[in-house]
């Protein structure tokens, strides 16, 4: 099994509601995300998959969350369990990579998102299916 892994950068705000904490105020990062994506084997050219065409879907799905509040947008509205946190933004990006990844070739699958909301701090959202 190969593993491709790549990483981009945004800027957003959020508060985590309820927390009993600094988390419950406004406040922003520079969001870093990884995607790896996982395949049997290399196309004629010897890849998994272009880094170029990997980058270009997750930076798609980053643009629409860089500079925003994310406490504002539908999959985060509503607070509690849908809150902004690492954890669930690296949900949400696997979600929406996931058809583009299956789409551009049968056999790749999204292996793991990883979100750093600081350097020292991440959160991880994979999910566990049998190896064909």
């Amino acid at each position: 099994m190969y593993e491709l892994s790549i990483r981009t950068r945004f800027a957003a705000a959020h508060c985590i509601e309820d927390y009993k904490g600094p988390c419950s105020r406004v406040h922003g990062h520079t969001w870093q995300i990884e995607a790896t994506v996982l395949g049997p084997q290399l196309n004629r050219l010897g890849m998994l998959i272009d880094f170029q065409d990997l980058k270009r879907i997750l930076k798609n799905i980053v643009h629409k969350l860089d500079h925003q509040n994310l406490n504002e947008l539908e999959p985060f509205k509503g607070g509690g369990e849908k809150s902004p946190t690492a954890e669930n933004l690296a949900r949400y990006i696997f979600e929406q990579l996931k058809p583009e990844i299956t789409a551009m070739q049968g056999d790749l699958r999204v292996g793991l998102v990883r979100v750093w909301e600081s350097p020292d701090a991440s959160a991880v959202y994979k999910e566990v299916q049998p190896l064909s």
